[in-house]
C-alpha cells in the first residue's frame, strides 16, 4: 500500500493510493500515520478494506509528511562507503547514531527555510524506515518484521551548526522544515529488498547524489537489531538510515544552499520530492 497525508498544513487526513493512482479519503476508517496509527495491525486493518470502497478525492491536494508526527526521529551517519569517504572520514565501527527534533518534519514538497545565522545547509537524501513494531532486544534475522514501510527523507542539515558549534549534531540537523518525509509511506510488502534501491538528489537539474542502498555500511535490518540494544523502537519511529556521496560539504570547492535552489529527491519505488529553499 501507499499511504499518505494530505490537505492544508495542520489539517491533513489520511489518504491511500489506488492501483490506478487516485487518492482515497481514509479519514472515516483510520487515524492520523503516526504512532499506532502505522503498527501493523493498523496497517492490516487498513489493507482489509475495500478501495474501490473509499471516496476518491476529487481536487489535488498538499501533501504533508507521509507521518503526521513521530515519536521519535532517529538518524543515521556515515553510513554509505563512499559518502564517508569524500568527508575524509574513517568508516564507523559500528552505526553513528543521533536524533533530529521532531518538529523538523515537514511535507515533501514543503519550502526549506534557510534559518537565521545558517552559512552551510546542505542536502541529504535518504532512505527512511517505518518502525511497526515495538523492538527491543531483536536479531538481525527478526529485525525487518517489526518495520511499517519505508519512505524518502530529505536530512537536510546546517553543517557549521553540526560541526563547528560543539556540542550533538541535532543542533544541525533540527531547523524548521529540515525534515521532508514521502510523499508516501510504502508499507514493507511492496519492498522486498531494502539493500537494493537506487536513491538520487538533483539540485537546480544536475545530479549530485546517485547511488544505491547497497552502498551502506550497516543494512537496514543491522541498524534495528543494533538499536534496540540500546532503547527501545516503538511503532511510529522514524530512522533516516544515511545519505549517499554527493553532499555539498564533501564538493571542492563546498557548496551550500541559498534561497532559490531547488532539490529533487527520489528513492526506487517510494515517490519523489521536490522542494525550493527560502530565506528563513
Amino acid at each position: 500500500m501507499k499511504l499518505l497525508m494530505v490537505g492544508p498544513a495542520g489539517q491533513e487526513k489520511p489518504a491511500l493510493m489506488d492501483a490506478e493512482g487516485r487518492l482515497r479519503d481514509l479519514s472515516f476508517k483510520a487515524g492520523a500515520f503516526a504512532g499506532e496509527g502505522v503498527s501493523l495491525e493498523a496497517l492490516d486493518a487498513i489493507r482489509a478494506l475495500d478501495p474501490e470502497a473509499l471516496p476518491v478525492l476529487t481536487e489535488t491536494p498538499r501533501i504533508g509528511s507521509c507521518l503526521a508526527s513521530v515519536p521519535n526521529f532517529h538518524c543515521i551517519g556515515l553510513n554509505y562507503a563512499r559518502h564517508a569517504a569524500e568527508t575524509g572520514a574513517k568508516p564507523p565501527a559500528e552505526p553513528i547514531l543521533f536524533s533530529k527534533a521532531t518538529s523538523a518534519l515537514s511535507g515533501p514538497y514543503d519550502p526549506v527555510p534557510i534559518p537565521p545565522g545558517s552559512e552551510k545547509a546542505d542536502w541529504e537524501v535518504e532512505l527512511g524506515v517505518v518502525i511497526g513494531r515495538a523492538a527491543w532486544q531483536v536479531t538481525e534475522a527478526e529485525a525487518l518484521a517489526h518495520v511499517a514501510g519505508y519512505c524518502v527523507v530529505n536530512d537536510v542539515s546546517e553543517r557549521s551548526f553540526q560541526i563547528e558549534r560543539g556540542g550533538q549534531w541535532i543542533k544541525g540537523k533540527s531547523a524548521p522544515g529540515f525534515g521532508p518525509v514521502g510523499p508516501w509511506l510504502v508499507t514493507a510488502d511492496e519492498v522486498p529488498d531494502p539493500q537494493a534501491l537506487a536513491l538520487s538528489l538533483d539540485l537546480n537539474g544536475a545530479r549530485v547524489q546517485d547511488s544505491s542502498t547497497d552502498d551502506m555500511i550497516f543494512s537496514v535490518a543491522e541498524l534495528i537489531s543494533y538499536m534496540s540494544r540500546f532503547f527501545r523502537l516503538v511503532p511510529g519511529d522514524l530512522i533516516a538510515t544515511g545519505t549517499p556521496a554527493g553532499v555539498g560539504m564533501g564538493m571542492r570547492p563546498q557548496r551550500f544552499l541559498r534561497p532559490g535552489d531547488v532539490m529533487d529527491l527520489r528513492v526506487e519505488g517510494l515517490g519523489a520530492q521536490r522542494q525550493e529553499v527560502v530565506a528563513g
